[in-house]
């Protein structure tokens, strides 16, 4: 299922209130740079950029995450190299290039 590509400039689900001195990482979702800063989990780079992270598999809806602990099965992200994992257990990295599934590649 294709899907409209997503504007990055509007507000994300998230908003950082504290920890904010901590070193910036450079990462990419969709083939756009984005930061996040380091000690963040994926889900929290992405959701402060947007408002979810990936493309439901089955309907295309938005999906954001549930659980937040690595319980459930909602926040499965891709890299470019084709690996997929919970972003909310996932430490964020210098220059990951993540897949939201945009286009239906979930």
């Amino acid at each position: 299922m294709s899907q409209a590509p997503v504007p990055l400039n509007e507000p994300g689900l998230l908003t950082r209130m504290s920890e904010t001195q901590r070193e910036r990482v450079t990462f990419f979702l969709d083939g756009q740079a984005l930061t996040g800063l380091r000690g963040d989990t994926v889900l929290t780079a992405v959701l402060m950029h947007r408002k979810f992270v990936r493309y439901s598999d089955e309907s295309g809806a938005h999906r954001a995450g549930f659980c937040w602990m690595g319980a459930c099965q909602d926040c499965w992200i891709s890299s470019e190299a084709g690996d997929r994992f919970k972003a909310c257990s996932t430490m964020l990295e210098p220059s990951m290039k993540l897949i939201s599934g945009q286009g239906g590649s979930t």
